[in-house]
């Protein structure tokens, strides 16, 4: 029969654990589904959750997607994790709106975006306006240079990743930014 750990035990553990979640940054994860769950992109939802243990701890990981997604792709989104959120109307604009909620969640640090649609810049310059750091996650071709170079950390999917498989080669920061 296992033991009961002991009150001191106890404390200890809740200690850690206390550290860590204050150490840990939160982050919002944004999936735009039709620009980026495509066959030509390949993209792994698992490769992308590998690379922002880097930066914290998912919080919220929703993927976007419009009415005509198959139940399969739904499923498949639920099995990894994921909340599929179907919208009959623009996607982009509910990602949005839920991204904007995101930038005043005092439990998120981090607004992470998986998009090569310009269309989020506005999205991006408010989170970084109210302190949270910004990370893009896009593919070529498409990827939009505008993106790129207003966020925080960028990462081009569908690249080979490096030895540990937890960081694509194509990660980048901008310069003079801390290295993770």
């Amino acid at each position: 029969m296992p033991s009961i750990p002991h009150i001191k035990d106890i404390y200890k553990i809740r200690t850690i654990i206390s550290r860590r979640e204050k150490t840990r940054k939160g982050i919002g994860l944004l999936v735009d589904g039709p620009n980026m769950l495509r066959k030509e992109f390949q993209i792994d939802l698992e490769e992308i959750r590998n690379t922002l243990k880097e930066f914290g701890d998912i919080k919220v990981g929703r993927v976007y997607l419009n009415q005509y997604a198959s139940e399969k792709l739904v499923e498949a989104i639920e099995n990894q994790g994921f909340e599929p959120v179907v919208s009959s109307s623009d996607v982009d604009v509910r990602l949005a709106v839920e991204a904007t909620e995101l930038i005043f969640n005092p439990n998120i640090d981090v607004i992470a975006i998986v998009t090569r649609d310009a269309d989020f810049k506005p999205v991006l310059s408010k989170a970084m306006e109210h302190g949270k750091e910004t990370i893009i996650f896009g593919a070529e071709p498409g990827f939009s240079t505008a993106l790129k170079n207003l966020a925080d950390v960028v990462v081009t999917l569908g690249e080979s990743s490096a030895v540990g498989g937890t960081r694509p080669e194509k990660f980048q920061q901008k310069e003079g930014e801390e290295v993770y």
